[in-house]
């Protein structure tokens, strides 16, 4: 079953009218494709998104595809993701300080907004027609977790 394109008028500012125009140009897609994907497309974020991060995903809609790719690959730094794993390793072991829990927290959020960026990458990929890499084609690190991906959170009893 095909679905028949509507064609609808409508009034945009000049802005986002030139924003679309540059991301039109930037994907090699057509207006209305650029167009009909970012309504389905915003349409679909859930609605509880706090602002920033709503905004973050909306503007990824714009990227070209290496833009995607790169936003696909893990925000958090080598030392965050080390220092992540200290806390909560620290968290199984003994109760951490509250600048300790502070930190984690802090690191956990960045942890959690880089997952939805990267798992918001890749749907639109996978949208723009890229077939994605499967679970066993993802590089390995040397603790045996994809990416930094596996967390384990320690919570010790107060």
């Amino acid at each position: 079953m095909s679905v028949r394109p509507q064609t609808v008028t409508v009034q945009i500012p000049e802005p986002i009218y030139r924003r679309l125009q540059r991301a039109s140009e930037l994907t090699y897609r057509s207006l209305d494709e650029i167009v009909s994907g970012v309504l389905n497309l915003g349409l679909s974020l859930p609605p509880d998104l706090p602002p920033d991060v709503r905004t973050d995903l909306e503007a990824m809609a714009m990227f070209n595809d290496a833009a995607l790719w790169a936003a696909s690959e893990s925000a958090l730094s080598p030392a965050q993701q080390r220092r992540l794993a200290q806390l909560n390793h620290a968290g199984g072991e003994r109760p951490l300080t509250a600048a300790e829990s502070a930190e984690q927290a802090h690191l956990l959020e960045q942890y959690q907004h880089s997952l939805l960026r990267r798992a918001y990458a890749l749907a639109l990929l996978a949208y723009r027609g890229y077939a994605l890499p499967q679970r066993d084609d993802l590089p390995h690190s040397p603790e045996g977790d994809d990416h930094g991906d596996v967390l384990q959170i320690y919570s010790h009893p107060a």
